[in-house]
């Protein structure tokens, strides 16, 4: 039987604690728990209002992932939930709005995906999003180019990004935006991304076909539709190691030299957060958002 554990005065059951969830490095669920309740402070605020879809690996990183929207059987009554609108009709997914709700979540061993609006909002934007991805033998060094050419661009129509790592292979860049409606931002970014395959056509590729990829990095933009979710900042990745999608520095993009220089564990995220505070926190001050240009 699981221990029971009270946060919060809510009694959770932490199962299996000891069982390694990153054989590479001997990462256990205990570790992973552990690392969600000390970074809590930053990734709920970034959950917050925002319907959360799991990517689920309860046997390890070596096991079968899957991806969960709905609502799991077996949720606590306790546990907030959002109805959000699908194209076969309305369904209610988790709302991670306190410690309780995001150890329970833990628990089932997730990364965390949200959408760009919020859950009183579905469809109206608040923030843009570019997803850089590198098509080997083109690494993170060429998606801080990419994020680099991006970022002045974006400058240029007066809006600001904030940069992290995918927690995989690439970059994602962030725009806070006075909610728009997501049709409209689908449309910018991807004029945008257009715009940076242009300029950098031996670099840059806004196309998903895969054949078109190898040694460049896809500018990807389709993450702004209503229907789409990107990795939450702070979130730990399924990947070998248990690296997690981790606010930069821009001048952290700029000095760039090789793949592991942008790679953080979450054992890093402590220090680096005593460093730099949330750096995305732009994200979540109405006051720093911009608007798209007319």
């Amino acid at each position: 039987m699981a221990p029971i554990t009270e946060v919060e005065g809510r009694r959770i059951a932490l199962s299996n604690l000891d069982k390694v969830l990153y054989p590479a490095t001997g990462f256990t669920k205990g570790e992973l728990l552990h690392y969600y309740a000390t970074t809590a402070g930053v990734l709920l605020a970034h959950l917050y209002n925002r319907p959360v879809s799991f990517l689920r690996f309860p046997d390890g990183v070596d096991g079968e992932p899957f991806f969960a929207k709905n609502v799991p059987p077996g949720t606590p009554s306790w546990v907030k939930t959002a109805e959000v609108p699908r194209s076969d009709g309305p369904a209610r997914q988790i709302l991670v709005q306190d410690l309780p709700t995001l150890m329970w979540a833990a628990n089932l061993v997730t990364e965390f995906h949200t959408p760009q609006w919020q859950a009183d909002s579905p469809g109206m934007a608040d923030r843009l999003v570019f997803d850089l991805d590198p098509g080997a033998p083109a690494d993170v060094v060429a998606c801080c180019e990419v994020a680099l050419w991006l970022r002045e661009r974006l400058a240029a129509d007066e809006l600001h990004a904030r940069v992290k790592t995918s927690g995989s292979k690439g970059l994602h860049l962030l725009v806070p935006l006075v909610p728009t409606p997501s049709e409209r931002v689908s449309a910018y970014a991807k004029e945008l991304a257009r715009q940076a395959e242009a300029d950098r056509p031996d670099l840059v590729v806004h196309r998903m076909t895969r054949s078109l990829r190898p040694g460049k990095v896809f500018v990807d933009h389709s993450q702004n539709s209503a229907k789409k979710t990107t990795a939450a900042p702070y979130t730990v990745r399924a990947r070998t190691e248990p690296t997690v999608s981790t606010p930069v520095t821009w001048e952290e993009v700029e000095r760039c030299e090789h793949a592991r220089d942008l790679v953080f564990l979450a054992g890093d995220i402590a220090g680096r957060l005593a460093r730099y505070g949330d750096l995305m926190g732009p994200l979540i001050n109405l006051n720093r958002a911009g608007r798209l240009p007319s």
